[in-house]
């Protein structure tokens, strides 16, 4: 352990043959659509990455499971006052870093983050860069240019995270990119 606090409810998945299956969605903007509620329904926890746009959501999303949340740049309402700005845990013995805005990571959430879960572009993405997974589910909330609406999920199974992003405007929201970081 990195000395970073778990996820109340949230740390199986570290022994093997465990498994942690982590929804992850961000950019509500205060409408939570019922095809997000499906895809993440399953979920051991959920992890919103800002930008919720009302404490109703928040509710919503813990009908599902126990919720990880972040404040997003435009999550300004006293609802919101509560929530950090970033968070860094492990999920399953993995050590994450969430936050909103990449660009706000500061270096201390950063450090020895295998994963960092964010937000605010808008734009589903899953990359690996010096080897830590960058995972940014997209906006499941009111459409953005020609941007999808997704929501994101992240099984970690033995130490080893599964990243999947899941496309809501495809046919039955069906996962359209997965991968194994």
């Amino acid at each position: 352990m990195t000395g970073r606090p778990r996820a109340r409810g949230a740390t199986r998945g570290g022994g093997r043959g465990e498994r942690l299956r982590v929804g992850v969605i961000s950019d509500t903007h205060g409408l939570l659509r019922p095809e997000a509620l499906r895809a993440l329904r399953g979920s051991d926890v959920v992890v919103h990455a800002g930008d919720i746009g009302g404490a109703e959501i928040l509710d919503a999303l813990r009908a599902i499971a126990p919720v990880l949340a972040v404040r997003g740049n435009n999550d300004r309402e006293p609802w919101a006052r509560s929530l950090p700005v970033e968070v860094a845990l492990d999920l399953g013995g993995v050590p994450v870093a969430i936050v909103h805005d990449l660009n706000t990571l500061t270096p201390a959430a950063a450090e020895g983050a295998a994963v960092v879960v964010c937000g605010h572009s808008h734009q589903p993405r899953k990359e690996v860069v010096g080897g830590v997974l960058y995972f940014n589910p997209g906006s499941a909330g009111p459409r953005r240019f020609h941007l999808p609406i997704s929501v994101g999920r992240l099984d970690v199974v033995g130490g080893r995270v599964r990243a999947t992003l899941i496309d809501l405007g495809a046919r039955r929201g069906r996962t359209v990119t997965s991968s194994r970081p």
